[in-house]
């Protein structure tokens, strides 16, 4: 690639960069307002928290049709 096509590129994907960050801190903003306490932290935590409570539930029923 040229050293022009590398700046087309880069400004390309600061953009891109730019247009996501502010979607992330527009969602974090949104999840704090309904009621997550640290934003994207808390949802994080709380569907990690569902995630592993559905698998220990899923692998509890496995063991009962044993």
């Amino acid at each position: 690639m040229t050293k022009l096509q590398l700046l087309k590129k880069i400004a390309i994907l600061e953009s891109v960069n730019d247009q996501l960050s502010t979607e992330v801190s527009y969602i974090d903003k949104l999840m704090r307002l309904v009621g997550f306490a640290e934003g994207l932290v808390t949802v994080k935590a709380t569907a990690h928290e569902i995630l592993d409570k559905g698998l220990q539930e899923e692998q509890l029923e496995e063991d009962e049709d044993m």
